[in-house]
Order: structure tokens, then C-alpha cells, then sequence
């Protein structure tokens, strides 16, 4: 017979011990065994989340997206999660746990994952309305609310996650102020050139700072509301909301009550395998204070207790937990900050350790690196540039010299390059033995890395996430992980697959992934952390696959439109301009029309946009009306009269969905024998937006006579006598392809969950305009592999896609009324202005056409740099006036931009065509230009 495990938490460190126990096959199972059943008692209404990421919550993610408890892994280990019903009494004599419920349950073992709580300090006013701690999903969505109604708000403690709160309320577009009691912010992960250097770049974005105080009061209104915070030092802030993040306290109540030791300052005690006094009760995470006297905050040392626990229910007892890598990185309102091993191990004494130290105040970057006499590393500290830390962590504390001098770490990319000799790639993981651990947070080595290639068949970065779980905390070891998977394809004799251009060394479906995990919002973010080292700015190539990557996860990132921000600067012509461009440079305007089906009135609209605009009209191959001739500072007007006649952007500029074309159907034809026309709608209507990586048509017919052509589609339905069919990755383009069934006599709901997956999973995937023919062709295992995974759900992945559809159907919101609502947006459709009214207010990445003096066109550009360039807007090679509608990049560290019409690139310095040098355009200037500028 089985035994029952009891556990009570099911945050981070208590599921993974689950985890654990399921990679050592350790369960009894849903249907009986002799392994453990196991029962969680959890306080918090949802299984375990995220929360290292907590805060991604404030930009549009949702809790959904933070889950850690894989679909129906608790029903396939037999599981007994109860949700809400937290344990309130221990009784380690009789050995039974009793539930807040009343339910009491006995247990052969039981491991306390509780966790901590968050320490508010004892002063008056801090349970005024208006108070906040920053812990839990529950706690986001209180004070997004609040945030609504404030102004201003004040976050109690300058540490980590007091950080992370203060960027939360920034966020929220709130007045934000950090108060630390301590001498600067950090202060147990960084010392005072650190804390120096993060403090400035807090404060050049506008965040008040004060340390070396504590909180005295919380000032309130007559109302109870919070109204301002006072001071130790007797200063008063005025702030509407105040949010407590002044450390945290181990949870062991429930340990202290039933009389298993507890520290002196808080936590349960207990050995090497997490074992307390009581040889059948664990304890894990927040809540232990382990053999080094520590009570551990961050999550990787929790996992490590997690295995050592797991290793002694159910494997060979040898896995002790005496301690933990406490090395942690993140990026914090924008500044990237890292610690590594001992970084404050004592200087200057004889055979102590000695500092190296690199600070470039301008720019906010601090790193310093301890070194032992005999040149090991003992720690270090990086602020404001952490992109040596995937090199430097795995080797701190280490009993091995550095592989290169500590310049090579520490130096800009011209330097560190001279000093090290490596041509530019940071040395580190290609030295490291295999024992060497490069994911601290899941305790993985270089050698699992290893075998996840030559064992697992790991070919990419996902592949070894997938194998290894490396790279899935905190981030921080992914340029290690890119550096061994490359080390070892390379050995294995696997060519890479190569970079999408010069500026990355990614694929697409790489950038994606990368994008995904890691949170990336900006190109700019984007390219310093991956790009390739030395690079300023990408290019025609990569912008507009970012750009797609970002819309395509525009739902999860919480970024809300196409054209915001940087993101414009990114868009190729038709996506910038929500528009096709055409051989004469004008525009074409394509509404949608759902299913081909349109009214009187709807008609008579369009007819009547075209009568008065002057635009030439066609009917398309996808049921739809084109309406050619529109000049780009028209478009505006064109679009607000349709979308007062009700229509919205048919998205026939973008990669993504067009048309799902449909036959009449059972609607009106005797042979029909479903309704394909409102098949298709709901069809179009719910995939219309979705950035895709290529564009993808569909086709609806209503019986096996095929009027609707839909096994020539991307997606192809047909209906039957018992549902529909489903055909996917057909093509009708240069390469003609039938689509594939993939299943058969679906309802419509199983047809869009399938449609779903299928989507997403595409989405994920394929590279650089790859359509879904070539796509399939490519994946290995084709058809069935699709089968496989978004059938029979061998990846785990269905439930994940569904819900990444689902958060795209809930934030879809037409482009051009978007557009019209939004003056900045509108202004890049204005008319050409004179080039020196036009120079003051370029965007950065993006141009403008303008009239100089003399009536000459002109495209003006403003690279990264600041400087602005002036050449002809005629593209000699097509005779449009386009160029200033062109993507800016750079080429072999060139100013260049790429024509909209055909792509070639243009030297913005000489004019000269890069792939046809005896083709120019003119470089042109300003009459006393605006001033700041350089010409």
C-alpha cells in the first residue's frame, strides 16, 4: 500500500517539490500504487504561480500567464490540491493536520512549504484604506484599483521586490516615491557604487528616493483614506497609497504551536535534507532556516530544498541541502542589476580579496568584481549593464581562476575585446566544467546542458528549457545556456541555424521564444540583451520581425497597438501606414467584409468613399473590395468614413489573417450541407489582428463540391453530413499545396479549439515569412507531428495556446480607429511641412518628408545617435517618392535606409545605393537647422 504526503503551501518551492517527486516517479497515481498520495493544503484560491514575475501583471499579462502546474499534471499523479482550505493545526504526536474546512488528514511524511509574509511595520496608520502589501495576485489587483483613484504613491522599503513595486506604480502612471531605512537602496544585494549608480538612474526617470529613514506614520484623511506618509527624519510625502515592501517573515506559526524548534529571529529549524526535529515533518523554502543559520528569500535556493526533500521520500537520500548560490538578476524600472557570490567579502587585507572596478557615471553602469589573491572570483556586482553575469555566476565561489582577465568582463565591448583577446564574445561557459552550475535558480548544470544536445536532441534554446528547465526562473543564465548549445551543436559538427541578419544570431522563432520568456517589450531591449555584441540599430530585416513577434504577443506583454512608441519606428510601409503601398507610391484600402457577406447600405458606403475620393475599385480574390489611389495623408479621412458606416481594417497590409472566404452554404445552396457563411464570419472575426508569420487566408465551403477553393488555404474547412472538417497548411501561391486533413466531424467548438492551437502553435514556431506550407514541410514528423501536439497534446502546450488566443480575442481593437483616436499617431499622416519645422520634432528610427527651401523633396531620418540625415525622397530604382516611408538601419555601421518599394538600402552619408554602388540619391541639407541638431 501507498503513503500519504501531506503538503501545506502550494507556492513556487511547494510545487516543485511536486515536480520532484513526479521526475522520480514517486506517486501513487490517480488510480493507485504503492508510491505516495499526496494532499496539498493551499491558502491562496489558485494553484502556484509565478511570482518572480509578479509584476508583469501591471502590463497586461495575466494570472493565467504566470502558472506553474502543467495541464492535468495534478490529475496524472493523482494530486489532492485544495485550494483555499489552508492548514490551521499540527498535531506531530498523532501525526494529523487539520484544515481551516475542519477536514483533518493523517500523513506518513509532511513537508511545511508556508512560505512568508510580508512585514508591515508597527506604525500608526498602516491599516488605513490605502495600505498595500506587494505580494500576491490579490494584492496586484488591489492596488490597480486603488491606482486608479491616486495620484501619488510612496513604496516602504528600497530592496528588491520594493523595486519592483515602486515600477508598478510608475506604471500605473503614478507620482512614485521609495523610502529605505537603510543607507541605499539594495543594500543586501549591492554596495554603495552600486546602490549610487541604480539610485541615479531611478531618478533621472523621475522617482523620488529617500534613504537612511524609516516610515513614522501614515497620515490619514477624515474619510480613513491615506493621505501622506511621515518620516523619521519628520518630512512628509503627500501620497494617496502606500505600499509595504520592507522585507518578509518566515511563516511558522503552524511549526512554533505544535513545538518543533523554530530561530531565534523566525523560521523552522532543520538539516541538511530539510528534515525538522520530527523525522516525519520537512520543511522547505521561506519558512526553514537551514544549516547555514539562513532563512532563504530567493526561489532557487528553495527549489534546491524542494530535491533534497524529494530525494529523501523517494530516491537515494544523498541529495543535503547545506546552502545556496544566492546570485540574482533582474532589471528593475528599467536598470539592469545583478549580485553574484560574496560581493562583499573584505578588501584590501593581505591574501583578502582585491577589487576591480568599472563606473561610467554618464550612463549609470557600476560593476565591480571581488577576486581571491589566487585569482578566483568571489562575487560581484553589475548595475546598469548585466550582460556579463550569464559569464561571471557560474564561476563565482568556484575553486578555479577566471578564464580571462577581469577587463574582459567588466570593459565596453572595444575594450573587454582587447583585453581578452576573444574577438568579442565574452569568455566564460565554454571553460566551465561540466559540474558547474549555470542555472542556480533550478540548480542545473553545464553537464545536463550538455547531454539536453547530445542526449535529448536539443537544438535551440526552447529545446533545452524544455529538457532542463534552465533559463525558466529568473533569466539571468540564458547567454550561458546560448553559449554551451552553440559550443556543442558546433562539436556535434550541427550547423546553427543562422540569424534572421547581422544584428542577431537568433532565428525568428528564436526571437519569439526570447521575446516570450523573457518579457521583452522594446526593440531596444531586444538588441542590447541579444543582439549581437558591438551592434547599434538592426535593419530592414529584423525590425519588422520584431515588430511582429511583439504585436503577435501584444496580449501578453501589455502593449496595446502597432504604432505606439518605438514600435512604429519598426513597421515596414504597409504596417506603418495601416495601408498597401503601391508601384506609384500611393496607398491602397482594403475593409473588411466578413465571409464575403455585405449589405445594401454597406455597398452604397464604399461606392460612395470611392466616388468622392477618386479611387479606383476591385473586387479581390477573398470576397472583398480593394480601393485603390489614396495618398497617405488621405488615409485618415478615408478610414473615419468607414468606419462610421460601420467597417473596420481588413488588415490586408499585415501578416496576418486576410480572408476566410466562403461559399453561399446551406443558406442558400440545395447541395449545402452546413452554413459556411457564418462559419466563416465567426471564423474571421475571431482570428482578425493576429500578427502572424506570414499571411494566412482560409476558406469555408458548405458541402465536398468545394466552391470556396478552402483546400487551397492556409485553413480549410468543409462540412459534412456530421460537423466539419479541418484542412490546414494549404497554399495556392507561387508553390501550389493542398492542405492536409487534420481531423474529421468536428463540432464548431472542437473546430476553434482546434483552430486555436493549430494558430498559436504556428505562431510559436515558424520563421521569417514562412507560410504554413513551407512550415509543415519543415517540421518534423509533419502531419502526424501536428497530430501529436495540438491533437493529443504530447508538448503539454494545448491549454497555453488556448489561452493565448483567448487574451488575443479580448484585446483586439480595430487599427484605424485606433489610429483616429490618437493625435501622435495621426500627426505621421500630416501633409509635408518645411524640413526645418519637420527636423525639430523627427522621430528617432523613423522619417518624414519635407520641402526644403527651394520646393526640392526631401526624406529626413534621425539615427540612434541624434543625427540627422537629409537625401532625396525619389527612389531612383521604382521613380516613387518613398524613401522617407523607408525602415532606417545600419550596415556594416552605416546609417542606410531601405526603400519601401524593393529593399535596397540607400547610405544616408553618400546616397549611394549598397547594392548597386553606381545608383545614387542626393544628400541634401538644411538652411539653418534647428538648433540641437547635427546635420
Amino acid at each position: 500500500m501507498g503513503q500519504t504526503l501531506v503538503v501545506v503551501g502550494h507556492g513556487m518551492v511547494g510545487h516543485r517539490l511536486l515536480e520532484a517527486l513526479a521526475e522520480r516517479s514517486a506517486f501513487a497515481g490517480a488510480g493507485g500504487g504503492t508510491g505516495w498520495s499526496v494532499v496539498v493544503l493551499a491558502e491562496e484560491a489558485r494553484p502556484a504561480y509565478d511570482r518572480v514575475h509578479l509584476s508583469s501583471l501591471f502590463t497586461g499579462a495575466a494570472p493565467a500567464d504566470l502558472s506553474l502546474v502543467a495541464p492535468d499534471f495534478l490529475r496524472r499523479h493523482g494530486v489532492d490540491l485544495r485550494l483555499g482550505d489552508p492548514a490551521v493545526h499540527l498535531d506531530t504526536v498523532a501525526r494529523r493536520v487539520t484544515a481551516a474546512s475542519g477536514a483533518v488528514f493523517g500523513y506518513d511524511a509532511l513537508v511545511l512549504a508556508t512560505g512568508s509574509y510580508p512585514f508591515v511595520p508597527p506604525i500608526p496608520g498602516a491599516d488605513a484604506s490605502g495600505c498595500f502589501s506587494y505580494r500576491t495576485v490579490e494584492d496586484v489587483d488591489a492596488i490597480t484599483v486603488a491606482a486608479a483613484a491616486a495620484r501619488t504613491g510612496v513604496v516602504v522599503g528600497g530592496g528588491l521586490l520594493g523595486l519592483e513595486a515602486a515600477g508598478a506604480l510608475r506604471t500605473l502612471g503614478l507620482e512614485t516615491h521609495v523610502v529605505e531605512f537603510a543607507e541605499r537602496l539594495m543594500p543586501l544585494q549591492v554596495d554603495a557604487g552600486g546602490a549610487a549608480a541604480l539610485r541615479s538612474t531611478i531618478e533621472d526617470m523621475g522617482v523620488g528616493v529617500h534613504t537612511g529613514v524609516g516610515a513614522k506614520e501614515v497620515l490619514t484623511a477624515a474619510d480613513g483614506r491615506v493621505r501622506g506618509l511621515r518620516l523619521s527624519s519628520g518630512e512628509t510625502i503627500d501620497a494617496d497609497l502606500v505600499v509595504f515592501s520592507a522585507g518578509v517573515r518566515p511563516r511558522d506559526r503552524l511549526a512554533r504551536e505544535s513545538g518543533l524548534a523554530t530561530g531565534d529571529r523566525g523560521g523552522i529549524l532543520v538539516d541538511a535534507q530539510c528534515r525538522t526535529g520530527d523525522r516525519h515533518v520537512f520543511a522547505i523554502g521561506e519558512c526553514a532556516r537551514t544549516v547555514d543559520g539562513r532563512v532563504h528569500g530567493l526561489v532557487g535556493p528553495g527549489y534546491r530544498m524542494a530535491e533534497a526533500v524529494a530525494d529523501a521520500l523517494a530516491g537515494p537520500g544523498t541529495t543535503v541541502f547545506t546552502g545556496a548560490d544566492s546570485s540574482t538578476k533582474l532589471k528593475l524600472m528599467g536598470a539592469d542589476v545583478a549580485s553574484f557570490g560574496d560581493p562583499f567579502a573584505e578588501e584590501g587585507a593581505e591574501g583578502e580579496a582585491v577589487a576591480v572596478i568599472f563606473a561610467d557615471e554618464r550612463s549609470g553602469v557600476y560593476k565591480k568584481l571581488l577576486l581571491g589573491a589566487d585569482g578566483r572570483l568571489l562575487g560581484g556586482i553589475l548595475v546598469g549593464d548585466a550582460a556579463a553575469y550569464g559569464a561571471l555566476q557560474p564561476h563565482a565561489g568556484a575553486d578555479r581562476p577566471l578564464p580571462a582577465p577581469a577587463e574582459a568582463f567588466l570593459l565596453p565591448a572595444d575594450a573587454a575585446t582587447a583585453a581578452s583577446g576573444s574577438g568579442g564574445a565574452l569568455p566564460g561557459a565554454e571553460a566551465l566544467p561540466d559540474e558547474a552550475v549555470l542555472c542556480s535558480c533550478h540548480n542545473v548544470t553545464k553537464g545536463r546542458v550538455r547531454a539536453a544536445v547530445t542526449e535529448q536532441g536539443a537544438v535551440d534554446l526552447a529545446g533545452v528549457k524544455r529538457c532542463t528547465k534552465a533559463g525558466t526562473g529568473c533569466g539571468g543564465c540564458v547567454g550561458s545556456l546560448q553559449a554551451v548549445l552553440d559550443a556543442e551543436l558546433a562539436a556535434a559538427g550541427i550547423p546553427r541555424r543562422p540569424g534572421i541578419c547581422p544584428h542577431f544570431e537568433h532565428s525568428r522563432s528564436e526571437l519569439y521564444e526570447l521575446i516570450r520568456t523573457e518579457h521583452v517589450r522594446t526593440f531596444s531591449e531586444l538588441l542590447e540583451r541579444f543582439g549581437v555584441p558591438g551592434v547599434t540599430d538592426g535593419c530592414a530585416v529584423c525590425k519588422p520581425v520584431v515588430a511582429n513577434c511583439l504585436a503577435a504577443l501584444g496580449p501578453e506583454l501589455g502593449l496595446r497597438h502597432v504604432l505606439d512608441g518605438e514600435q512604429a519606428t519598426l513597421q515596414d510601409s504597409n504596417d506603418l501606414f495601416l495601408a498597401n503601398l503601391q508601384k506609384d507610391g500611393t496607398y491602397s484600402v482594403v475593409p473588411r467584409i466578413p465571409g464575403g457577406e455585405i449589405t445594401p447600405e454597406g455597398l452604397i458606403a464604399i461606392a460612395e468613399v470611392a466616388r468622392d475620393f477618386g479611387l479606383y475599385t476591385k473586387i479581390t480574390g477573398g470576397q472583398r473590395i480593394d480601393l485603390f489611389g489614396a495618398t497617405r495623408e488621405r488615409l485618415p479621412a478615408i478610414w473615419r468614413r468607414l468606419v462610421a458606416a460601420g467597417f473596420e481594417s481588413g488588415q490586408a497590409y499585415g501578416k496576418s489573417l486576410r480572408t476566410v472566404k466562403s461559399c453561399v452554404g446551406a443558406k442558400f445552396c440545395r447541395f449545402g450541407q452546413g452554413d459556411s457563411v457564418q462559419l466563416a464570419i465567426d471564423l474571421e472575426l475571431r482570428y482578425r489582428g493576429l500578427r502572424t508569420p506570414h499571411k494566412i487566408k482560409g476558406g469555408v465551403s458548405g458541402c465536398l463540391r468545394e466552391c470556396a477553393e478552402a483546400r487551397g488555404k492556409d485553413l480549410g474547412v468543409i462540412a459534412t453530413a456530421s460537423g466539419w472538417n479541418l484542412y490546414v497548411c494549404g497554399n495556392g501561391g507561387t508553390t501550389p499545396r493542398h492542405a492536409d486533413l487534420l481531423a474529421a466531424d468536428l463540432s464548431a467548438a472542437e473546430l476553434f479549439r482546434l483552430i486555436d492551437r493549430f494558430l498559436m502553435y504556428y505562431v510559436r514556431t515558424a520563421e521569417r515569412l514562412e507560410r504554413t506550407a513551407a512550415w509543415i514541410e519543415r517540421l518534423d514528423g509533419g502531419l502526424e507531428h501536428l497530430r501529436q501536439v495540438l491533437v493529443e497534446d504530447s508538448l503539454g502546450l494545448c491549454t497555453e495556446l488556448e489561452a493565448m488566443m483567448d487574451r488575443h480575442v479580448a484585446a483586439y481593437r480595430d487599427e484605424w480607429q485606433a489610429v483616429l483616436d490618437d493625435p501622435a499617431a495621426l500627426a505621421r499622416f500630416e501633409a509635408p511641412r518645411d524640413a526645418a519645422t519637420a527636423a525639430a520634432d523627427l522621430e528617432i528610427g523613423r522619417g518624414r518628408v519635407a520641402f526644403l527651401p527651394d520646393g526640392t523633396e526631401a526624406a529626413l531620418f534621425k539615427d540612434p545617435s541624434g543625427a540627422v540625415h537629409v537625401v532625396g525622397n525619389r527612389d531612383p530604382f521604382s521613380g516613387a517618392d518613398v524613401l522617407a516611408d523607408g525602415i532606417l538601419g545600419e550596415r556594416d555601421g552605416a546609417p542606410v535606409v531601405a526603400s519601401p518599394m524593393y529593399k535596397q538600402e540607400f547610405d544616408l552619408r553618400t546616397g549611394a545605393s549598397v547594392d548597386d554602388p553606381e545608383v545614387t540619391v542626393p544628400v541634401l541639407s538644411i538652411p539653418a537647422p534647428a538648433k540641437g541638431f547635427v546635420i
